[in-house]
């Protein structure tokens, strides 16, 4: 299973998947992906975001809610990956908003 860089609009990098675990660039657990399509819920079971087309990882402002997916069990650290680089500029989606420092939940 390898690993998925995410980055912002901006082309930053701001988060890294792997298999259906999401994790912050230090390499912390922040989400996963409970159902078969792009979401992320946070691991309390929050919506997250949403991975789009292109590696892009933003927020969707007015997303309904899909209920609690309950708790998948801790993930081990798996350390800090290398810097995938900068991605590019993006123009961000209507309706969408940046994630911004994903250390910090």
């Amino acid at each position: 299973m390898s690993l998925e860089y995410l980055f912002d609009s901006n082309g930053e990098w701001i988060a890294f998947r792997k298999g259906k675990y999401v994790f912050s660039p230090s390499g912390r657990w922040i989400g996963w992906q409970p159902w078969d399509d792009a979401d992320v819920v946070d691991i309390r079971g929050s919506y997250l975001g949403t991975i789009f087309p292109g590696n892009r990882f933003y927020k969707i402002i007015q997303k309904a809610c899909r209920g609690n997916p309950g708790f998948p069990g801790y993930q081990t650290y798996l350390g800090r990956p290398g810097y995938p680089g900068y991605a590019g500029h993006s123009p961000i989606p209507t309706g969408t908003v940046d994630l911004g420092n994903l250390e910090d939940i």
